[in-house]
């Protein structure tokens, strides 16, 4: 391979693995998380404008097919909960078992929580939502459960668990023995239901936690590749020794004279791979994919518009000292050519192009502002969003 590549490749490569050039149109909610990799939630609309962006897919097929499990809200990756395809359901549980394991250790230590207490509580748990003829939020189920549920004082407050129940909530979901379903539907909001989850995706013998680990690390060099050991172990949350294991039964090779790595199977397709002249624009979330599967926004960024000031931030605060941006993101051919948030009194998109204004982003804001509208309402990036939060936002992509 080349000794250079060049940074317009590498973006419109990974625009193209990520779907967001038109090639997943069609293609159903499943299928775009196979091949575009895990889609992360945080009671926002992002799945929802990676769907469109990607394959257009209205709201209603996505809800659709969260209801009938052909896709799924996870903890799983770092412990976070991501949006999975049903073939992935089983890895993505595993590789994030580690957080709520240790979150009981933690109070195990700190706040004299036991085992014995918390399984003595998932049991009851369970049997409550098997008698349960519809799905308990937390309030139901200390209704039933009652003093197994136990208070942990002004410790725990200050540690951020004020009872036993969320431990035992996070352990059942970790282990598959209990799911949690939107109350109404919807992946954009935070209030949940819980029930049995029979058949569990982990039934049968445990799993191989290092096999799963590079079976993770091969779906993620599919998403995501070309990309650094770095940039696993920021997904994964693995240790570098962890990460450095999991990679090593892959055939990735590095690309140029950089320290990313790309599968030998891909190999021939990215040298052949050239950069589509026209433009090929996408709204999406800040969180979506083409950012946070390396996460660094440095590579996205064009240094001109680094130094353009973080919308709603401290004075002087530009793009480029942002870990993740503060706006949802329009994309061209991977590079990040706009930010935009949604005015609902105003009921349209609101945009600070860093580029000419041409018909074809004109379009794709268009249709991204039809589709916010009419199919979602608002376009909230986070539970705690709102149209008074983002405001300040707003404000300074008006003036710029």
């Amino acid at each position: 391979m080349t000794a250079e590549i060049s940074l317009d490749k590498l973006r419109a490569w990974w625009s193209h693995r990520q779907g967001l050039d038109g090639s997943l149109t069609g293609a159903s909610p499943e299928e775009v998380l196979s091949r575009t990799g895990w889609a992360r939630s945080v009671g926002g609309c992002s799945p929802y404008l990676g769907f469109f962006a990607r394959a257009g897919l209205d709201r209603e097929v996505v809800d659709k097919a969260v209801a009938n499990l052909d896709v799924h809200e996870l903890p799983s990756a770092r412990g976070c909960t991501y949006i999975l395809p049903k073939e992935d359901f089983a890895l993505g549980l595993t590789v994030g078992s580690g957080a709520p394991e240790g979150e009981l250790a933690a109070a195990g230590k700190h706040l004299g929580v036991t085992t014995k207490e918390i399984n003595r509580l998932c049991d009851g748990v369970v049997s409550a939502l098997e008698s349960a003829s519809e799905p308990l939020d937390a309030a139901g189920l200390r209704d039933v459960v009652g003093d197994e549920v136990r208070n942990l004082g002004a410790e725990g407050k200050k540690r951020g668990q004020t009872t036993t129940l969320p431990l035992a909530l996070g352990l059942l979901q970790s282990r598959g023995r209990i799911r949690r379903v939107p109350v109404n539907g919807r992946l954009d909001q935070q209030r949940f239901g819980y029930v049995p989850w029979t058949p569990s995706p982990l039934d049968g013998d445990g799993p191989d936690v290092d096999a799963q680990r590079t079976e993770l690390a091969r779906r993620y060099s599919s998403w995501a590749a070309p990309a650094s050991l770095k940039h696993f172990r920021w997904f994964s949350g693995l240790t570098a020794a962890a990460a450095k294991k999991a990679i090593e039964p892959l055939d990735l090779e590095p690309i140029g004279d950089t320290d990313l790595l790309l599968p030998a199977d891909l190999a021939v397709e990215f040298e052949k791979f050239t950069v589509p002249r026209k433009p090929s624009y996408a709204l999406v979330a800040g969180i979506d994919g083409i950012h946070l599967l390396h996460r660094e926004l440095s590579r996205l960024v064009n240094p001109e518009d680094a130094a353009k000031r973080s919308p709603g931030g401290k004075v002087g605060r530009t793009l480029g000292d942002e870990t993740d941006p503060q706006c949802p993101i329009v994309v061209d051919r991977g590079r990040v050519v706009g930010l935009w948030e949604y005015d609902v009194d105003a009921s349209e998109i609101v945009c600070q192009p860093f580029v000419k204004t041409d018909a074809a982003l004109k379009k794709a804001i268009a249709g991204a502002e039809n589709y916010v509208r009419d199919q979602l309402g608002d376009a909230r990036m986070t539970s705690l969003d709102s149209p008074k939060s983002r405001a300040p936002r707003i404000a300074d992509l008006r003036a710029g």
